[in-house]
C-alpha cells in the first residue's frame, strides 16, 4: 500500500515537471516550483530525487521504460535479432515521437547550458542503442545479418525508423501520430532493415 501511494505522488511530480518544463521551459522549472505543482514538500522531492538534473533522468527513464525492457528481455533470451528488432520498432518509434519526449526534446533545444540535453542523451539514446547494437552483433557473429559493424547497422536501423520524425514534431510540423502511422512507419522501416542487412 505505503509502494502505491509512493507510486501515484511521484506520477504527480512527474506530471507537474513535464506542465512547468512546458511552459517555463528546463531553465526556469525550479525544484519548489514543482514541488508547489504537485503539492508536495521541497524536502520530499530533494529526497527522491536529489537535484533536478536526477528528476528529469528519472522522467526520461521512465519514458524509455518500455523500450529498454523489450531490448533487455531480447537480448537476455537470445531471441533472434531481426525478430525482436520487428517487435521493439514501434514501442521505440512511439515513445521518440510522444508528447513526453517531445517536451524534453523542445526545452533541451531551447536550453543553453546543454544540461537537459546531456541528461537525455545518457539516460535514453545511450542506454537503448548498446542494447540494439548488442542483437545486431549476435545477428553478424551467427552470419543471418551482414554489416560493416554492429554500431553502424543500428544507426541504420535508427536512422530508418525515426528519420526525421522527431524533430519536425519538435518544431511543431507534424502531428502526434496515430497506432496505425507508428504501426506502418515500423513495418516499412524493419522491412528496409531486413533488405540492407539479411544475408
Amino acid at each position: 500500500m505505503q509502494e502505491e501511494i509512493k507510486a501515484k505522488r511521484r506520477a504527480a511530480i512527474e506530471k507537474a515537471a513535464y506542465k512547468l518544463l512546458r511552459e517555463r521551459g528546463y531553465g526556469g522549472t525550479s525544484m519548489l516550483a514543482i514541488a508547489k505543482e504537485a503539492k508536495a514538500s521541497n524536502e520530499t522531492l530533494y529526497r527522491w530525487y536529489a537535484d533536478k538534473n536526477a528528476l528529469f533522468k528519472t522522467m526520461v527513464e521512465s519514458n524509455a521504460k518500455a523500450t529498454k525492457a523489450a531490448l533487455d528481455a531480447a537480448v537476455v533470451d537470445r531471441a533472434d535479432p531481426l525478430t525482436a528488432l520487428e517487435a521493439v520498432a514501434p514501442i521505440l518509434l512511439s515513445m521518440l515521437l510522444g508528447e513526453k519526449a517531445i517536451s524534453l526534446n523542445r526545452a533541451a533545444a531551447a536550453d543553453d547550458g546543454g544540461e537537459l540535453g546531456a541528461t537525455i542523451a545518457a539516460a535514453g539514446r545511450d542506454s537503448v542503442v548498446p542494447l540494439i547494437e548488442k542483437l545486431i552483433e549476435r545477428g553478424l557473429e551467427t552470419g543471418a545479418m551482414a554489416a560493416p559493424s554492429a554500431s553502424l547497422a543500428a544507426e541504420w536501423f535508427i536512422s530508418l525508423l525515426i528519420g526525421d520524425l522527431q524533430i519536425r514534431r519538435v518544431i511543431g510540423t507534424l502531428p502526434v501520430p496515430s497506432d496505425g502511422d507508428v504501426s506502418a512507419r515500423a513495418t516499412a522501416a524493419t522491412n528496409a532493415f531486413r533488405k540492407l542487412c539479411c544475408t
